[in-house]
């Protein structure tokens, strides 16, 4: 296992090992946030805080809400009831561009690039604050002419870091599937978030580009960003998150750090769909611990 950034590591030492824990310095902070769907319950989380600096990694069966959980956060989605704060400034009711100008970006399980226009018109469209969207300045080149050129400059950085340089002229359209992955988070960074938020940044990656977006996601840490991402692919989640939380049927039912977590019994309860009053043979417990640090996906 690779060794982890201290100052994360030190931020969780006086955290307890339980759901809903208080972190020493949250930059997400949710409570009492339910979302049914007809009669099912997708999410039901009593309280969550996201330390600031770190990586989190939200895991959980297939159905556990997880995505659900994301949508809402982010306004993709309403809940029922309930609120949260990103940087002590509440979220409910704040549609999704303006979550994302606050600094709190999210990614998707099928990424979102837009097919139809190149790789660095992509990143050039996240851009923050841009004076030629303006109707009145659009008619005025010289107003957004040097910005442009800073927006490009930036873009053609970051493309060089996620090693897509040489693809910018390239329709987003004729990418691969991991390199789409790298071209969504890279294009985040265009936000400049302090939150970033992937929700399933391994999926359908292959063997050759997922190191490559292991070592991005670690280098946020890094740069002091946080990061909250959802993954199945328990190698990952294992090697560069600080704190784990567990979801099942739409609540969280732990959290910890990675090495607890594998051993919990309620999260090996959880990935075998087990009732919380059926007890696990040793056999049972067993290959629910094998599973999920071979990273397989129940």
């Amino acid at each position: 296992m690779q060794e982890r950034n201290s100052n994360s590591s030190q931020s969780f030492v006086n955290v307890e090992k339980i759901p809903g824990a208080k972190k020493m310095d949250p930059i997400l902070i949710a409570d009492k946030i339910s979302r049914s769907f007809g009669g099912l319950t997708a999410v039901d989380v009593e309280h969550l805080e996201v330390q600031r600096g770190a990586i989190t990694a939200l895991i959980g069966p297939n159905g556990a809400g997880k995505t659900t959980f994301f949508n809402l956060l982010t306004g993709y989605d309403k809940p029922n009831q309930g609120e949260w704060s990103f940087n002590g400034k509440k979220l409910n009711d704040v549609p999704p561009f303006r979550v994302a100008r606050l600094g709190m970006v999210r990614t998707f399980q099928l990424t979102k690039a837009l097919y139809r226009l190149t790789v660095i018109q992509n990143m050039a469209l996240a851009a923050k604050d841009q004076k030629g969207e303006s109707l009145l300045r659009s008619f005025f080149p010289f107003t957004w002419r040097k910005q442009e050129a800073q927006i490009r400059l930036r873009s053609e950085e970051i493309l060089k870091k996620f090693k897509l340089i040489d693809k910018q002229n390239d329709f987003a359209a004729a990418l691969s599937g991991g390199q789409r992955k790298l071209l969504e988070l890279a294009r985040a960074l265009m936000v400049e978030p302090e939150l970033i938020m992937l929700d399933e940044p391994m999926a359908g990656v292959n063997p050759a580009l997922k190191q490559s977006l292991l070592e991005h996601i670690k280098d946020l840490r890094t740069q002091g960003k946080t990061v909250l991402f959802v993954e199945h692919d328990m190698d990952m989640v294992m090697e560069i998150s600080d704190w784990v939380v567990v979801m099942a049927q739409g609540k969280i039912i732990a959290e910890g750090p990675p090495q607890s977590i594998i051993n919990n019994q309620d999260v090996i309860t959880a990935y075998l769909g087990a009732h919380h009053d059926t007890e696990l043979d040793e056999n049972s417990e067993s290959m629910a611990s094998k599973n999920m640090k071979g990273g397989v996906s129940q």
